[in-house]
């Protein structure tokens, strides 16, 4: 191989090192969650765009109620060019997670793991992730998040190895 090869194949490897290392360490959630005081509306303050999102231009909420046998009806909307998109689904808290994993499904029998991984003591603002790190979402019981809750919730999620370079912030009406 001559040296011009060499150095071109270097140059990749060096710059592909960081992409080739996964953080190996597993997500974990919070200790407990209080459904009851989880229910309601939030609002996505930034989130790791989602296929089913490619349409949003902003203004993204989720709400969740209790349905009848311990489930949760989900939610989601959010505005596109032309109007409203709405996603209803069901979420089911996974057994002896604290409520903290919940297993949630908008096309039966296709599922997904929506774990709490952060959550402000007074229910303000969550943050919510996936064990492969694929999916993450900062919501706040606002429209806007302080700036400062705002870092803490960015700080939880790259503490849980969260690659932040992919959090888009949502625009909400308010801003």
């Amino acid at each position: 191989m001559n040296c011009v090869w060499k150095r071109a194949l270097a140059a990749l490897l060096i710059l592909a090192s960081p992409l080739a290392v996964a953080d190996d360490r597993p997500v974990t959630t919070v200790p407990n969650v209080d459904l009851e005081r989880y229910l309601g509306r939030w609002y996505e303050i930034g989130s790791f765009p989602m296929f089913f999102q490619r349409n949003c231009i902003g203004e993204t909420t989720a709400d969740y109620a209790l349905r009848e046998g311990g489930s949760i009806s989900v939610r989601n909307r959010c505005r596109s060019e032309d109007g409203f998109i709405e996603a209803e689904g069901r979420a089911t808290p996974v057994a002896d997670s604290g409520n903290a994993r919940l297993k949630v499904s908008f096309f039966w029998p296709f599922s997904s793991d929506y774990w709490i991984i952060g959550l402000d003591d007074a229910y303000r603002w969550a943050v919510v992730g996936n064990p492969n790190r694929k999916y993450l979402w900062i919501l706040s019981r606002t429209p806007v998040l302080d700036p400062a809750a705002l870092e803490q919730a960015r700080m939880i999620a790259a503490a849980q190895g969260f690659d932040l370079a992919q959090l888009r912030m949502t625009r909400q009406l308010a801003e």
